[in-house]
């Protein structure tokens, strides 16, 4: 009886040390989650328009400015992007905004706070069609909705499309009655929302891989006695004390054969350290810095832009 309990108690211990031990490491394997989670630093995106190219809904009083289709690409696509948590959108709405935010974060001034990306989209096809099918007993009703939807997403630094495509969407729903009994469906709104999402979601990891795959860039906002300050900051993932490589900017040249102009790589002239981060949102967001390794030229903020190190 006595060698019985003793057996009970240490395969009770055993039990216990066996459990707090899987949660201890369960634990660990949640928090490491949690950094994996935090290593990334976010792009800034903007989704400069998506434009309806399809006859649908074009009627003797269609508004090219407020088209219902292009309203539900733009907020499916924005929803997917967000829920990745690795994007800060920003509103845009015209094509000419393209050309605006090349502006700011081109040639004519890279040091100020703009989109990294812009997503340019259109629905290319649109439609429906039902189909029925009758039978001595019964008969069955299917409306089915189709979209095609392309993207292009520009590089603002350079303004290069660095990513084309085009994905098609189908949705669909279906009723059936017998001898007159059963669901009878009436139009179906809700299918051209899943017909575009379904076409989205086959784009959606695509342009996230090539965000994501190109290196984290910021830019030089001010570098005198009040200190050194760059765009970015803690909404984007920056934290203090990480420290980043600034790079000189390569010369431009233009390809005579495709009269096309582009930038050389540049080379990594220095080093900094975050030291402080301030702003409200990513509007507004900076980051002050000071020189690690190097140095730089204070009068050519333009020439230079921080990039992660990888």
């Amino acid at each position: 009886m006595k060698k019985n309990l003793i057996v009970g108690i240490a395969f009770l211990m055993i039990t216990i040390c066996s459990a707090a031990q899987k949660q201890v490491v369960r634990v660990e394997s949640q928090i490491q989650e949690i950094k994996n989670e935090q290593q990334f630093l976010k792009r800034k995106v903007a989704i400069a328009r998506f434009s309806n190219e399809t006859e649908y809904a074009k009627g003797l009083f269609y508004d090219k400015t407020n088209d219902p289709l292009g309203k539900q690409a733009v907020d499916i696509l924005s929803t997917k992007l967000a829920s990745s948590n690795k994007f800060i959108l920003l509103e845009r709405q015209d094509l000419d905004k393209v050309l605006e935010e090349v502006k700011i974060t081109g040639n004519e001034g890279s040091q100020k706070v703009g989109a990294d990306y812009l997503i340019v989209g259109s629905i290319t096809e649109f439609g429906r069609k039902n189909i029925g099918n009758v039978k001595v007993f019964s008969r069955s009703k299917s409306q089915i909705v189709q979209a095609g939807v392309s993207i292009r997403l520009i590089d603002v630094s350079t303004g290069q499309i660095i990513y084309s495509e085009e994905a098609k969407g189908e949705a669909e729903t279906t009723s059936k009655t017998v001898m007159g009994l059963g669901d009878k469906t009436d139009y179906d709104a809700t299918l051209s929302d899943k017909a575009i999402s379904a076409a989205i979601s086959k784009l959606v990891e695509n342009i996230i891989n090539n965000c994501m795959d190109r290196p984290w860039k910021s830019y030089f906002l001010a570098y005198d006695e009040n200190g050194i300050i760059i765009s970015g900051g803690k909404s984007q993932g920056i934290r203090i004390g990480e420290v980043y490589d600034v790079v000189e900017k390569g010369k431009t040249v233009k390809n005579p054969q495709t009269g096309m102009t582009f930038e050389l790589p540049g080379k990594s002239v220095a080093k900094i350290k975050i030291d402080f981060l301030g702003g409200e949102n990513p509007q507004n967001e900076f980051s002050m810095v000071t020189f690690k390794e190097g140095n730089i030229e204070k009068q050519s903020l333009s020439n230079y832009y921080i990039k992660e190190i990888k």
